[in-house]
């Protein structure tokens, strides 16, 4: 087994890890590394290989199957020809042909997430969501009970692997730290990083681990001669400042020195509920766009309601086939949660754009400015329609639970390709 750990531990076959002594002391609740972050290994690649154990073993790669399809998941057997997320699923298929392609199936996947959430929910109730497959613990208040953060995160792998998957996790004393532990543990590991050891944990790593540095910061960096962590951490703030701008600056340098005092913030409600699409050939025929809208309109409109929300602003998102994307959005009055309310609104914005556009490679709908619902209505002449409309779309929400979301929708969708 390869010493993943550095000066912060050994990393073992079962993802255990056996850390140096660092004089933390439960019985008096003195904890220095209180912050767990779970990331799950390959997470949408496992849960297929879950649904079906012959699979396993086999290279697995998830996502869009058609010639402009993107990879969202691919197992670690694929991963070793290659194969990553966000990779032209073409690009996949020529670097492993023998693989087997799945398309997503987001409803199963957010099933298997609540399901994990139920399992951190389980050790802490400071849980922070970053995705399906990545969460944020504070367990500081939980160590009585469950022991030292190092042991919960072995509790919560053993408890992760019960429903068939498997995850890393890294223990820290703040978040960046327990994320970038988690990221060099992967897959299937466990790492701590004492508070008394991040300046050897953290220095030697490049620049690009630092948050908030991508290829343009990196590049600024290196003319300033600063390749690694613990370069940047010995510059002065003031001439980070300058590089690459006042906030930027400050950020990295107090990053680069370990530091990150943001709390762990649970039950973070979702701020946008959308839909999108790309499609196999670009969109250029009024029916065809109006059509794809609409079917995006409905599917929003039903993420929606699963959700017991309704929105007030209503975005279209467009991405030319010269890849340029814009957005246009409107804020109602009233919030809305069904198709034909989201539609008509949708239907205007992609209507003002005009007549003279380029074809249409990707299309989305979403909704902000959430709230709980169903919304209220104001009394109005079509006040007396109302409830029949709610009575409606709670008839179709029943046949979709039960027979899944191709049993009902608009008509005119009857009329287009699926």
């Amino acid at each position: 087994m390869s010493q993943k750990a550095g000066v912060a531990g050994t990393l073992h076959g079962n993802g255990a890890l056996a850390a140096g002594g660092s004089g933390r002391r439960v019985g008096d609740m003195e904890v220095r590394e209180p912050i767990l972050h779970v990331d799950m290994d390959a997470f949408y690649a496992s849960v297929e290989v879950h649904k079906d154990p012959s699979l396993r073993g086999k290279p697995v790669i998830v996502g869009g199957r058609g010639g402009r399809g993107v990879v969202t998941s691919a197992s670690y057997e694929a991963r070793e020809f290659g194969v990553h997320s966000a990779m032209p699923a073409i690009t996949a298929r020529r670097l492993c042909p023998h693989a087997v392609f799945l398309s997503n199936d987001f409803e199963s996947y957010q099933i298997y997430s609540e399901r994990i959430r139920e399992v951190f929910l389980s050790f802490s109730p400071l849980v922070e969501p970053l995705s399906l497959d990545e969460a944020f613990i504070d367990v500081s208040g939980s160590v009585r009970l469950f022991g030292e953060p190092v042991a919960i995160g072995a509790q919560i792998k053993r408890a992760i692997a019960e429903l068939g998957l498997g995850c890393t996790v890294g223990v820290a004393p703040n978040k960046f730290l327990a994320k970038i532990a988690s990221t060099r543990a992967k897959p299937d590991g466990l790492l701590l990083v004492p508070a008394d050891e991040v300046e050897p944990f953290l220095h030697p790593l490049p620049v690009g681990a630092l948050w908030g540095v991508g290829e343009t910061t990196a590049e600024v960096l290196r003319r300033l001669g600063l390749r690694t962590v613990g370069d940047v951490a010995h510059v002065s703030r003031r001439t980070l400042e300058r590089a690459v701008g006042d906030s930027l600056g400050a950020h990295l340098h107090s990053l680069a020195s370990g530091l990150d005092d943001r709390a762990v913030v649970p039950h973070e409600s979702s701020k946008s509920v959308g839909s999108e699409e790309t499609f196999e050939s670009d969109l250029d025929a009024n029916d065809d766009i109006l059509r794809e809208i609409l079917r995006l309109s409905d599917r929003t409109a039903g993420r929606l309601r699963a959700k017991g929300m309704c929105g007030r602003t209503i975005t279209l998102k467009v991405r030319w086939s010269n890849f340029k994307t814009i957005t246009r959005a409107r804020t109602l009055t009233e919030a809305v949660d069904t198709a034909a309310e989201i539609y008509a609104v949708a239907r205007d914005l992609y209507t003002r754009l005009g007549p003279d556009r380029p074809r249409i490679r990707l299309l989305g709908v979403s909704l902000s400015g959430l709230g709980p619902g169903p919304p209220r209505r104001q009394l109005g002449l079509l006040a007396a329609a109302a409830p029949r409309w709610e009575e409606a779309t709670r008839a179709i929400d029943d046949i979709r639970d039960r027979f899944g979301d191709g049993s009902v929708g608009p008509a005119t969708l009857l009329d287009g390709p699926s």
